[in-house]
């Protein structure tokens, strides 16, 4: 078969094409609209509906046509390459930004490593490859502090159209960044051995993590953390290394789970109320704290991950003062901080005993009240 020899014209296309990442024909329809263009400006043509261009893929000659009669003036081609030039680059740049959102649609819902660009006012843009897109504040972790050139993994959210036209969204703050890091730190997550049922996560703070496994000779728990903790602290260092991460046995016996989810307390005596879809947690003392958590994020998160509303006392107190002792609740949507369950004081009703004055007959200059 003997050799094919390409024209210069037809190497340029194939090389636009392939370095944009769009198909050769979009390149070629690109070029006609822009000729027509060209011919309008110079010729003052108003029917191109009527006009058709006959363009040579192999060698770039151009020949307008309009009811079928060649109309293509002489040395039109010359004339119009710079007239035509930035529509060419304006249409090749459109098609190449649907071609990268068309790519980065099949990439929704999972993460990618990036570069922080620029500050855009609250919002941050990010370098993602081939696309640049937006990290918005509520997006961003409140424990971060980001910083240009810093490189991070990075939860793609999704596509929004914005008056800036379609953006690429991604998160820091989204419970997706972490099944993704799981995801790619643990082989049995990726292969489908374990799996992830439950995440709830306050960024920046806490994430609880609820894992299952139906494999025999499988240890859900054990995977995720790792020999030594490997696993689990590569993927506290992608959330920032302030962020602690719990992973939890998920158990279809709910007083099970919420004692699991509960955790690092222990010894917990927990009372299900089915009807209202309530648990009551009943607490050593020296464990209250560590349940309850810091401004009540350990069993907020509990709560989030079980789906059932907690409320938590502590036994000596709940033994004594049981109908007198506030709420400590929380609730699957609950992010209010908990109060200070500890009873204070009551104030001394007695009243210190005023000295009786001395009568005005018994005053000398030398004495004094």
């Amino acid at each position: 078969m003997p050799a094919v020899v390409r024209s210069e014209f037809a190497l340029a296309l194939n090389q636009v094409a392939t370095e944009r990442g769009i198909d050769v024909s979009v390149v070629l329809e690109t070029i006609r609209a822009a000729i027509l263009a060209a011919y309008r400006k110079d010729y003052g043509a108003a029917d191109l509906e009527v006009l058709t261009v006959d363009l040579n893929p192999d060698t770039g000659e151009a020949r307008i046509f309009r009811e079928g009669k060649d109309i293509t003036p002489p040395g039109f081609g010359r004339i119009a390459a710079q007239t035509a030039k930035q529509v060419i680059l304006q249409r090749i740049r459109e098609a190449e930004k649907q071609s990268v959102l068309a790519d980065f649609q099949s990439k929704v819902g999972t993460v990618v490593s990036g570069m922080i660009l620029r500050f855009d006012g609250p919002n941050i843009i990010v370098d993602i490859g081939r696309a640049q897109a937006v990290m918005p504040p509520q997006e961003q972790s409140q424990g971060e502090h980001y910083h240009l050139n810093q490189r991070l993994t990075f939860f793609i959210e999704g596509i929004r159209e914005t008056m800036r036209g379609n953006e690429i969204i991604v998160s820091r703050a989204h419970r997706g960044l972490v099944e993704g890091l799981f995801r790619r730190e643990v082989p049995e997550v990726a292969q489908g051995a374990v799996e992830l049922r439950i995440i709830a996560r306050e960024a920046g703070g806490r994430t609880k993590v609820a894992v299952f496994s139906s494999q025999s000779g499988v240890d859900p728990v054990g995977s995720c953390v790792g020999q030594k903790g490997v696993r689990v602290q590569a993927v506290i260092n992608e959330l920032g290394g302030s962020e602690k991460v719990d992973i939890i046995q998920w158990s279809d016996d709910h007083k099970q789970f919420i004692m699991s989810a509960l955790a690092p307390a222990k010894d917990m005596e927990v009372t299900l109320h089915e009807d209202r879809k309530t648990a009551e947690v009943l607490v050593p003392d020296d464990q209250l704290s560590l349940a309850i958590g810091r401004d009540g994020q350990n069993v907020r998160l509990a709560a989030k991950l079980t789906g059932w509303k907690i409320d938590i006392r502590g036994k000596t107190s709940a033994g004594k003062n049981a109908p007198d002792m506030p709420d400590t609740g929380a609730t699957p949507d609950s992010d209010t901080s908990h109060k200070d369950t500890t009873p204070k004081a009551a104030a001394d009703d007695t009243k210190p005993v005023k000295p009786k004055k001395k009568s005005a007959k018994s005053k000398t200059s030398g004495d004094t009240e």
